[in-house]
């Protein structure tokens, strides 16, 4: 009964869109054609009574997906930061979703955080307020711990959700399913296997020892980064449906007029919020894949304060040179080393012409560095490699889909700070301090320290290893003449001296 329940899933968010008077404003939004648009009335507004009809008293579109549950509000959170494209008004509007939404009982929440505890709650908190926060996934406490009096927050998962992202990402496999049936065109984009990227990271932000756990990493690879705070989890008081943490007050980063008052520079916030991004990315790996301002506070000194820990993304070192090759292509206009890094790395099939490639991404980056400071757009500029990379057959990167889409995220919080941000300008030095690091001649030596380190582990088994390469050497029947074995063992000797060599190098570096 998947299927049937699922057409209903979808046949209900049309609905619900028609009944909450969002349809029109959302397709207006989007720029929808016309083609598009009659679709979308036919499957919505003959079953609009179906619909459901969410809170009269928020504006349609916010109505509408708070309504449809978790999955549709998470995709309200990313649009909030993007007024470029849905408009200053709706973006507004849609920051209703980051921290918001209606609260669930706080007697409901108490009985949760004991039955994880294990303990009543007067032994743990002295102090115990109504929500001061609520998301899709959970709503925060603010408390008091009973043995020192310090102030914490403790995170409790909303009850049910976990079922409800079932229900929604079921309905989604089944659209995905749908496209790549009746589009065939499609399957390129491997819909499924980014519905199933999306399902990982939202099971691992249903989990909140996973987040505390996330919490904990972030907080030690980013111990150094000036003008950044991350909140360190108390493991002993965290479980599956209970997270606490130290408690960090700031102003929200979504609230200009606040920071303004409070005297901070929102330049240098949105040129600070881009770069941590980047850094933690490229250096670390590890980065926080949902930094809209509702995750994201200003301390009284100016740090940025990092909330929400559940959706983290990661890249491989591999990827995060890849990356920054392109990103410091386009910054330095130089679009034939852009085409090569993405025929080196297999991004677009070899036999295609490279130089039609290079001269397809030309037309990509031109126009953007034509453009004046505020209207410079990274977001804007993974859009219009996206169809280059189309018609070169180049299919989606599942592994890059976080990364890019919270670099879109990023950009707009930035660009709301300041709307005259240059990204590239901004970009330029992290980008360029991460390639001088690690693309060049001292991170070859360091990969060679690193590749004899592991050899190195195998130490006591390489002389018998020789030896059974050299015995089976010795056994080979002619053509292979035997005196070949002595340049084989000069060939290994010399390799193991090598490895040694980038052992020692790798330690000095």
């Amino acid at each position: 009964m998947r299927g049937p329940h699922n057409i209903w899933r979808l046949i209900r968010t049309g609905a619900t869109f028609e009944r909450t008077g969002a349809m029109d404003i959302a397709l207006e939004a989007f720029g929808t054609p016309t083609g598009l648009r009659i679709a979308a009335w036919l499957i919505g507004w003959p079953f609009k009574w179906l619909g459901l009809k969410g809170d009269p008293a928020l504006p349609p579109v916010t109505r509408a997906l708070t309504a449809l549950g978790p999955a549709y509000i998470k995709f309200g959170q990313t649009l909030s930061t993007r007024p470029d494209i849905v408009g200053e008004e709706m973006a507004e509007q849609l920051k209703y979703l980051q921290d918001q939404l209606p609260p669930f009982a706080t007697d409901q929440a108490r009985a949760m955080v004991e039955a994880e505890l294990g303990l009543p709650l007067e032994q743990i908190f002295s102090e115990f307020s109504e929500p001061v926060a609520a998301a899709s996934i959970a709503q925060v406490h603010k408390a008091r711990l009973v043995e020192s009096g310090k102030l914490v927050a403790v995170k409790v998962l909303r009850p049910g959700i976990e079922k409800a992202f079932r229900r929604d990402l079921d309905a989604f496999y089944f659209a995905a399913r749908t496209i790549e049936v009746l589009a065939p065109f499609a399957r390129r984009l491997r819909p499924i296997d980014v519905i199933q990227h999306f399902e990982g990271i939202v099971v691992g932000e249903l989990d909140l020892r996973l987040e505390a756990a996330s919490a904990s990493e972030f907080a030690v690879n980013t111990a150094k980064d000036s003008g950044f705070q991350v909140p360190a989890p108390i493991w002993r008081l965290s479980g599956r449906q209970v997270m606490t943490l130290d408690w960090a007050e700031g102003i929200n980063l979504a609230d200009n007029a606040a920071l303004d008052r409070a005297g901070h520079d929102r330049k240098i916030l949105g040129a600070r919020v881009l770069q941590l991004f980047l850094s933690h990315a490229l250096r670390d790996g590890l980065f926080h894949g949902d930094m809209h301002q509702g995750n994201l506070k200003v301390a009284a000194n100016g740090d940025i304060i990092a909330y929400d820990f559940g959706i983290m993304g990661r890249i491989d070192e591999y990827t995060r040179r890849v990356y920054a090759e392109i990103l410091m292509g386009f910054i330095q206009r130089d679009y034939r080393r852009v085409a090569e890094v993405h025929f080196e790395a297999g991004y677009v099939p070899a036999d295609r012409d490279m130089d039609a490639f290079a001269s397809a991404l030309r037309a990509v980056g031109e126009p953007i560095f034509g453009m004046e400071a505020n209207r410079i757009s990274m977001a804007r500029l993974l859009s219009y490699l996206f169809d280059v990379t189309e018609r070169f057959g180049m299919e989606t990167r599942t592994e890059l889909i976080l990364l890019q889409r919270t670099m879109v995220v990023v950009e707009g919080v930035a660009r709301s700070l300041d709307p005259n941000i240059n990204i590239w300008e901004v970009a330029r030095p992290v980008v360029q301090g991460y390639i001088s690091r690690n693309v060049g001649p001292l991170a070859l030596l360091r990969d060679l320290g690193r590749t004899a380190r592991v050899l190195a582990r195998f130490g006591p088994k390489l002389p018998r290893m020789v030896e059974d390469m050299l015995i089976r050497q010795a056994e080979l029947p002619p053509p292979m003449p035997r005196r070949r074995a002595v340049p084989l063992i000069w060939a290994v000797l010399g390799g193991l001296l090598l490895l040694g060599a980038g052992f020692w190098i790798g330690k000095l570096l």
